[in-house]
């Protein structure tokens, strides 16, 4: 039989290759996160600042900033703090922690680019009631609504993770990671399997039929409408899309390493598919909505410059 044995710490086994250039590690990763904070920061300044960006095709993106400086925030600290440690071992609290932020993060982002992908339709197909449609008490609905079930859903899965017997604690990567745990599981993980698969199977694949409705029905008002239609259709929707592709991308990454044996893959490579969701969507977003929303950058080159002017007046 084995010896269930339950732990009061998790230890991170994908530091064990960063040991050497840890100094260099841990300036590129607190320079990453200076950005992310910055970017992110300024953006969500403005748009709060400027009530002419308070419209839903700003305030949903306002959303997603937030969600970058969420998910950053659960994340860098403690790469940070591990990075400089010698030990990189992480209490059980903390880590169930921050598997609920950071999968709290990832699917608030794609429920968020859910319903920038519904806004921007009816935008497009139904411009003359779109705005007795998208209220600004209907926004917020909207925002409010992506949150809840994310974290409803993150709850759900961390509860029934929390309570597995555990045969072991060294997590393979240099975050927490619930797949990681319940492969560590001695108990029966079947609960877990059929919450995940049903689970999981909703919340993907009903925001995904939503999206691909959405963007048929702009794609046939642009093939059948003006010239300056379809300039205004990609001009509002290529910021979406670029994300959404974006996030895609992570997501399938994150599977491909996490779920497959990939013996032959040199760990750097693996612990870069493992950080590609988390860090590139709080990099990403900035820049396209920043330079895309043309509203966005006139506003930010101005803020810019009072800072400068205010800064050289001192």
């Amino acid at each position: 039989m084995i010896n269930v044995t339950q732990f009061s710490h998790f230890r991170l086994g994908g530091f064990s290759e960063t040991r050497f250039l840890k100094h260099i590690y841990f300036l590129v990763a607190m320079l990453i996160y200076m950005l992310i904070l910055c970017a992110n920061l300024l953006l969500i300044a403005v748009i709060c600042r400027n009530r002419s960006l308070h419209e839903p095709m700003y305030m949903f993106p306002c959303s997603l900033f937030v969600n970058e400086l969420f998910g950053s925030t659960a994340f860098f600290p403690l790469l940070l703090d591990q990075l400089l440690s010698d030990t990189h071992t992480v209490s059980v609290p903390l880590c169930f922690l921050q598997i609920f932020f950071l999968y709290s993060y990832v699917y608030v982002e794609f429920f968020n680019l859910t319903v920038i992908s519904y806004d921007r339709y009816l935008a497009i197909c139904y411009p003359l009631q779109y705005n007795s449609h998208m209220t600004s008490r209907r926004v917020r609905v909207h925002i409010a609504a992506v949150w809840f079930f994310a974290c409803l859903y993150i709850v759900c899965m961390v509860s029934l993770s929390s309570t597995l017997q555990l045969c072991g604690n060294v997590i393979d990567n240099i975050y927490c990671n619930n797949y990681s745990i319940v492969k560590l599981a001695c108990s029966d993980i079947r609960a877990n399997n059929i919450f995940g698969l049903v689970l999981s199977s909703i919340s993907i694949f009903v925001p995904l039929i939503l999206i691909f409705y959405t963007y048929i029905r702009i794609l046939r008002v642009c093939f059948s409408g003006s010239k300056q239609t379809r300039q205004k259709a990609v001009s509002t929707c290529t910021p979406h899309l670029v994300s959404l592709f974006n996030l895609s991308f992570g997501i399938f990454f994150e599977l491909i390493q996490s779920r497959l044996r990939m013996s032959g893959l040199p760990p750097l490579v693996s612990i870069f598919l493992s950080l590609y969701v988390i860090t590139s969507q709080p990099l990403l977003n900035p820049v396209i909505y920043g330079l895309k929303m043309s509203k966005i950058s006139e506003m930010c080159k101005r803020l810019l410059s009072s800072m400068l002017l205010f800064i050289q007046l001192r």
